[in-house]
């Protein structure tokens, strides 16, 4: 490929080799396209299994009803069923987040997650506060994002109206 600089430095191609750049380019989109589609696909096979492991423990957390006996007469119980209700919970969050990826399904995975320390975990005074400042400052970070895109939403439909 020949190639030679004009006065302002660029690099530009012999009339020739046009063909090839054009050749490029066409392939090098088509495979981005294509590794992008391997990708979402790649996601919603993760989502399929995540999916099926979430109804493999909703079954065995369920069809375990004399755990709800031993709740009424001992409360020791308590903490190891709430702890597996959080994981099926936080498993339902990571599945809608790897199906809907954005920054409101991401932010409810945090505050699932810091939730689920706060309340099962051996804290003391100062981690529970901690997890209280972080549970509130992810609630006004999502609020803050779902604003800021209400506001482009808006600014985009009144730019369209304009034209």
């Amino acid at each position: 490929m020949q190639r030679y600089f004009n006065t302002e430095g660029r690099c530009r191609v012999a009339a020739a080799d046009l063909g090839w750049v054009i050749i490029m380019e066409r392939f090098m989109s088509r495979f981005k396209k294509n590794i992008q589609r391997t990708g979402e696909a790649l996601e919603s096979v993760m989502a399929v299994i995540v999916l099926f492991g979430i109804l493999l423990s909703v079954y065995s957390l369920l069809k375990d009803f004399e755990i709800f006996h031993s709740l009424a007469v001992d409360t020791s119980a308590f903490k190891p069923f709430l702890e597996d209700v959080f994981v099926i919970v936080i498993g339902i969050e990571f599945l809608q987040m790897l199906c809907r990826p954005n920054s409101d399904n991401v932010m409810e995975v945090l505050i699932f997650l810091v939730a689920r320390h706060m309340i099962l975990g051996d804290t003391t005074p100062v981690d529970d506060f901690v997890s209280v400042i972080s549970v509130g400052i992810l609630c006004a970070l999502r609020r803050y994002l779902h604003v800021t895109r209400k506001k482009e939403e808006a600014e985009q439909e009144n730019g369209v109206d304009g034209v």
